[in-house]
């Protein structure tokens, strides 16, 4: 029997992120991550947790920070698109659309590309969830604005 010349197939395991250390656990890659996003509206989400859910809030951290939005392959302006994307589509998520919202800005995500995304949303998840989308949008550029004295154009 002769042995095949094809190439053994190799795991679907993408190379470490820029930054990532083996010998940082996922949840101080996780933490270093949200602190970069979404600054103090994560952290609030991760306080708000701690009372009635702790390992979830660890989970949060984990997972969504120190496994996914640690990869490379996406810059993080292009992952809070999708992430903003993805929550005005599902039009039920209000909370966390305002937090992404934010960590797009914090990431370098214009107002302008914000609400194009949320407008894009209204082809495929209808004109309720982009409405809503925007409204949210809407606070958020409000409250950054009062809080660093820009005029939010409204």
């Amino acid at each position: 029997m002769t042995q095949s010349t094809k190439a053994q197939a190799q795991p679907a395991c993408a190379p470490p992120a820029p930054g990532f250390s083996p010998q940082e656990s996922r949840l101080e890659r996780g933490r270093r991550a949200l602190d970069e996003i979404d600054g103090k509206a994560g952290h609030n989400v991760i306080t708000a947790l701690a009372d009635i859910a702790p390992d979830f809030a660890r989970y949060v951290i984990e997972f969504s920070f120190g496994d996914i939005y640690s990869r490379p392959g996406l810059d993080l302006p292009a992952r809070e698109i999708a992430t903003i994307a993805a929550l005005t589509a599902l039009g039920n998520a209000s909370p966390q659309l305002k937090v992404h919202i934010e960590a797009g800005l914090n990431v370098g995500l214009s107002r302008e590309e914000i609400t194009e995304v949320i407008m894009q949303m209204a082809v495929y998840a209808g004109f309720p969830a982009a409405l809503n989308g925007l409204f949210a949008a809407k606070e958020i550029f409000a409250l950054r604005a009062t809080h660093s004295g820009e005029t939010t154009g409204s």
